[in-house]
């Protein structure tokens, strides 16, 4: 009973941090599409709410490697002393999606009139933060 209560909660934070994806992806896309008109288009904001909603459930919830060796390596520095890239680029991207999701935020919300190359590193940030929350997250699942 225990483990299908704590499977459920599991699944039920990955749904709310995919819902808070979708909800970023939708505010950098209303940002966006207000000041490229030709990314104004439906399509453009579905694709922006699926790539957070995705990378929110892959990348922010990562399995970590163990910090001690396991049965077997011979370092004093946890494992290998390297850095687990998984868990790197979920926080780095995590940072850059939710930054740029902000900015974009408090553009609507003050009606500000950002310069187009504003507008334009707001969603490259998006995007180079989602798409390192995926691949952090099919990092972290596939290592063995």
């Amino acid at each position: 009973m225990r483990t299908r209560v704590r499977k459920f909660a599991h699944v039920l934070e990955r749904t709310g941090l995919a819902m808070a994806g979708a909800a970023s992806g939708l505010f950098v896309a209303a940002h966006v599409g207000s000041i490229v008109f030709p990314l104004a288009s439906e399509g453009f904001i579905i694709v922006m709410m699926l790539s957070g909603a995705v990378g929110f459930y892959l990348g922010i919830d990562t399995p970590q490697r163990p910090f001690h060796p396991v049965a077997g390596e011979h370092s004093e520095k946890g494992f290998g002393g390297r850095i687990d890239s998984a868990e790197f680029l979920s926080a780095v991207g995590t940072f850059f999606a939710t930054l740029v999701a902000f900015v974009a935020v408090s553009v609507i919300v003050f009606r500000e009139n950002l310069h187009i190359f504003w507008t334009y590193a707001i969603m490259q940030g998006w995007v180079v933060g989602v798409t390192m929350q995926i691949i952090a997250g099919a990092m972290a699942r596939f290592r063995g």
